[in-house]
């Protein structure tokens, strides 16, 4: 039997875990009061559904989060490509019921598997187009727009009975610094957050968006912690009105990891007014990970937690607070009464996403040669996914190179394949500082008239080619951009 110091500790701790089995550990901790569980992609390799009825068996207030955006980021079809529309797919459109009819869909998909808590929508106004970890994900670089979408997904999921969960306060989207790997700095006025980046968030709350999710990013302005460590910063997203949950971002990304540390950043987390904290994917440290990791991660958190409370570091009221708000969530999914599902042409919506710029000769119905020349992936988003380039290809040959590191020798090879025709340039970064937009110039010069894929965020030009523009790397936006290679 627990303590209470250690129960009410885990009321507010949202780990992940390996396999797709409960592991005997994180049994014991529903036992013990444990918020809930966030699902990864290598936790959905067996029968999801039945693993969620074990943990709810277990806990039946438990709360089971899943990052499914739909678009770029999908944990239900890591395997395959998302099957509906990405958000800049979505902002470009610009179709508010397409957009609420897609949070619905992903909110009934997430439901079919058990989930409880989509982390999505994403609320970020992509400003700088080198993002490296929003991009796609955001529905414009128009505050506007971002907002009117993000209230419409949020009011979608949550007519399924799940809760959604924008992300991320107070806005990821004007750096050009993954915090998976780094801590950015957001060199912006306070007047200018305020009038481009915080408006979506204020459009979720309205929308009665259940948690908001923090960013850990750094705006000068308004100290050197991390928002997801900063009162300052999470006190204004309590000013503004806001009550339901605010769940940090992965404790075990670079910027809180490798700085404050797990158990350090989930304190400070807690006395700067977060409720839930992710601790995050524990094979995220790749070759690294250890067999326990995900054990070992829960506990530098929770323990710390347990410590802090024991110390008086971290006041009782204040953690007492945080489980309180996440146990009304729990309440409020758990006696939800979903709508009926509707109809979705999910391809629909996404053929009008799909634009052309220049004059595009159709191809061939027939196997095309793809050099893709994308970015690689990352622990956010899945980048060079192989589903893209397979789809383009339609059973021809896919060659891969980076902008960044290809030798001398394997440019010259593409050039050659690009000169012999029937070839497709796929990128996801062509704004004017990318080495990538280079190295698609290059290879379009090897052959007038080279169609070029882009299905990265924002319009694209490049002089003498084509430009196919898909805005996500999702399977059915690859599948759109096909139809239109070949003219259908």
């Amino acid at each position: 039997m627990v303590d209470d110091l250690t129960r009410l500790a885990n009321g507010v701790v949202w780990p992940g875990f390996l396999g797709s089995t409960v592991p005997r550990w994180l049994e014991r901790e529903l036992g013990d009061g444990l918020a809930g569980v966030v699902y990864f992609a290598q936790n959905l390799l067996g029968d999801t559904a039945a693993l969620s009825a074990r943990i709810h068996e277990i806990a039946p207030g438990a709360l089971i989060g899943i990052d499914e955006e739909g678009g770029s980021v999908t944990r239900l079809e890591t395997a395959t490509g998302s099957t509906v529309p990405g958000a800049e797919q979505l902002g470009f459109v610009d179709d508010e019921a397409a957009t609420r009819a897609t949070g619905a869909e992903i909110g009934r998909r997430c439901a079919a598997i058990g989930a409880d808590v989509v982390l999505g929508p994403v609320a970020d106004v992509n400003t700088d187009p080198r993002n490296p970890v929003i991009g796609t994900r955001s529905f414009s670089d128009d505050t506007d727009v971002v907002s009117r979408h993000t209230a419409a997904e949020v009011v979608g999921i949550q007519s399924t009975g799940l809760a959604a969960c924008a992300k991320h306060y107070p806005g990821h989207g004007d750096t050009h610094v993954d915090s998976h790997h780094d801590l950015p700095r957001i060199d912006l006025t306070p007047e200018q957050i305020e009038a481009e980046h915080l408006p979506p968030f204020r459009a979720a709350a309205e929308a009665g968006v259940l948690s908001i999710m923090t960013a850990h990013i750094v705006v000068p302005a308004w100290g050197e912690e991390p928002a997801t460590l900063n009162p300052r910063v999470l006190g204004m997203l309590r000013d503004a009105g806001f009550d339901g949950v605010i769940v940090t971002d992965a404790l075990d990304m670079a910027a809180i990891r490798e700085t404050v540390g797990l158990g350090g950043g989930a304190v400070r987390a807690l006395a700067a007014g977060a409720d839930l904290l992710c601790i995050g994917n524990p094979t995220n440290p790749g070759p690294a990970m250890l067999p326990d990791q995900d054990e070992r991660d829960f506990h530098a958190v929770r323990d710390a937690i347990v410590a802090a409370l024991r110390s008086g570091e971290l006041s009782r009221e204040r953690v007492e607070e945080a489980a309180g708000r996440v146990a009304r969530m729990s309440a409020a999914v758990t006696a939800r009464s979903a709508a009926e599902p509707a109809d979705f042409d999910a391809a629909s919506v996404v053929r009008r996403a799909v634009t052309v710029v220049g004059d595009l000769q159709s191809l061939p119905d027939a196997p095309t040669t793809v050099v893709d020349v994308r970015r690689r992936s990352s622990l956010a988003v899945d980048s060079a996914a192989g589903h893209v380039a397979e789809a383009l290809a339609a059973g021809g040959e896919i060659v891969r190179l980076d902008a960044e590191r290809a030798e001398e020798s394997d440019v010259a090879d593409a050039e050659r394949q690009v000169s012999s025709g029937r070839t497709v340039v796929l990128a996801d970064r062509l704004d004017e500082q990318s080495p990538q937009r280079a190295l698609v110039e290059r290879l379009v010069a090897a052959r007038a008239g080279t169609t070029v894929v882009d299905v990265g965020f924002g319009p694209a030009v490049i002089d003498d080619a084509p430009v196919v523009q898909v805005r996500g790397a999702n399977l059915i936006g690859a599948q759109a951009a096909r139809q239109a290679l070949i003219g259908q």
